[in-house]
């Protein structure tokens, strides 16, 4: 079993920790927090021996082999870099870093300490992702593709009280295409590759990052639309399309259903766990136990970065 500390007490980590229970090599050991009473409550409650509110603390921590982190997205990096300088394995929350460079930066330290890094970017892992994967030769060529996460957050009444919650905060990274619109630039980056070009808009907040947004990536024969926003909600699935047909897509995240449509609509979908985690941390632990980082997902989570960073650019998206 990989020791493992986390770093962060939200519910993600939490949905993160019921994963690891599901018959992974992933074990328990500790938790860092910023306000050590709050994680002593998070140690107490899973029956945690160790709880740090000091990152160099947990860093030296002998028994500790991996850490996964889900602090605010402008913590990523720092935080992960100074993991692997300590010669922790690392699975950090998407986005791994905010830059193409800083990403670069971690697999250049990770390699250096003969680590892992790996971004939790679970979608691609997903038995349903794969499904998408082996049924797009069906409705070949392939002509355009709609992917779309529109969900209306919790936080942004928040924000229109003037509290000002992280989730729409520059300084932690965030906003639309930071956070859910990660999934559907991913999406297509995991499918396709990076794309020949880009063309971005979004609407930006008083606070500087995008509540919403949208995008076109154009590949060489075909052309995908992303469409993302914190501050309305929509019902609608993603599609790609192509000359012989459809696949549609319930849920860009968890790929929860997936159709094929070729003159009748017939349910592709196969059985996969409701713990969506699961799978991701499966690759980070065999990473692990092969001692060798998967050159082809690094590229795709590199890929993805750069997508990312050229829309912020086009739509002058503030991270500070």
């Amino acid at each position: 079993m990989i020791n493992f500390a986390v770093i962060g007490t939200n519910w993600i980590t939490e949905r993160f920790i019921k994963a690891t229970s599901c018959g992974t090599d992933l074990m328990l050991n500790a938790v860092y927090s910023r306000d050590l009473a709050r994680a002593q409550t998070f140690a107490k409650k899973y029956q945690l021996q160790n709880s740090f509110d000091d990152l160099q603390t947990l860093a030296e921590h002998k028994d500790i082999e991996a850490v996964y982190i889900a602090s605010p997205n402008a913590l990523h990096f720092p935080q992960a870099l100074q993991m692997l300088k300590a010669g922790k394995h690392v699975i950090c929350e998407k986005p791994l870093a905010t830059t193409p460079e800083q990403v670069a930066c971690l697999f250049a330290t990770a390699k250096e300490n003969n680590v892992i890094i790996f971004e939790a970017y679970m979608s691609a892992y997903l038995p349903n992702f794969s499904q998408v994967q082996k049924n797009l030769e069906k409705i070949a060529p392939l002509r355009k593709a709609n992917l779309q996460y529109c969900q209306y957050s919790s936080r942004y009444q928040q924000y229109l009280d003037g509290k000002n919650p992280n989730t729409f905060n520059p300084a932690y990274s965030n906003g639309s295409i930071m956070d859910i619109g990660f999934y559907c630039v991913a999406f297509s980056v995991a499918l396709f590759g990076f794309p020949q070009s880009i063309q971005a808009n979004a609407f930006l907040l008083d606070s500087g990052v995008d509540g919403c947004g949208s995008a076109l990536l154009q590949y060489k024969d075909f052309s995908v639309t992303i469409d993302h926003s914190k501050i309305s909600d929509s019902a609608l699935a993603s599609e790609i399309q192509g000359e012989k047909g459809s696949v549609v897509i319930e849920h860009i995240a968890l790929c929860n259903k997936v159709t094929l449509h070729q003159n009748t609509a017939v349910d592709i979908s196969v059985e996969q766990s409701d713990q969506h985690m699961l799978y991701e941390i499966d690759v980070f632990c065999q990473q692990i136990q092969a001692g060798v980082m998967d050159e082809k997902i690094n590229q795709r989570t590199l890929d993805c970065i750069r997508v990312i960073a050229e829309i912020r650019r086009q739509t002058k998206v503030k991270l500070s």
